[in-house]
């Protein structure tokens, strides 16, 4: 179960992070795409509260402890906050590049999970991996 812990805090803590980040460019995007990404970074941070929900409940189950507080989220996190100043061209591209990020974390949390005899797990992490790699074509259709 450690290594599935492992896994799991690592992405409850990621989720923690992007929800914050997409704040953050949710309310400084700028420029001709504004009302288009205003409205999407705010749909994907209400996805990456429902994801931290989720994979907390999920470890919660199966007798784990989720990571609960902003300074544990941040020393567990592969994913950087918001640097500030970016463009709205920049901002999709990190967010492109952490979803990608998320993408490889779960394909190894789904080997984790498959090593453990954890279906119910692997099928969330299936779950997860597919529609971010469909945000990621979007996102990365959106940059050209």
């Amino acid at each position: 179960m450690t290594a599935l812990s492992n896994v799991f805090n690592q992405q409850i803590a990621n989720w923690t992070v992007l929800y914050t980040k997409l704040h953050h460019f949710h309310w400084n995007v700028k420029g001709p795409h504004f009302f288009t990404l205003h409205a999407k970074f705010e749909e994907l941070y209400g996805e990456a509260a429902e994801r931290m929900d989720v994979l907390a409940e999920r470890l919660l189950a199966l007798g784990g402890r989720p990571v609960s507080s902003l300074k544990e989220s941040l020393s567990l996190a592969t994913i950087s906050e918001a640097a500030g100043g970016e463009s709205a061209e920049q901002m999709v591209a990190a967010i492109a590049q952490d979803f990608s990020r998320l993408v490889e974390e779960l394909n190894e949390g789904i080997a984790a999970a498959e090593a453990a005899h954890d279906e119910p797990t692997a099928d969330l992490f299936i779950g997860m991996v597919a529609d971010l790699q469909k945000s990621v074509w979007m996102l990365n259709a959106f940059l050209g």
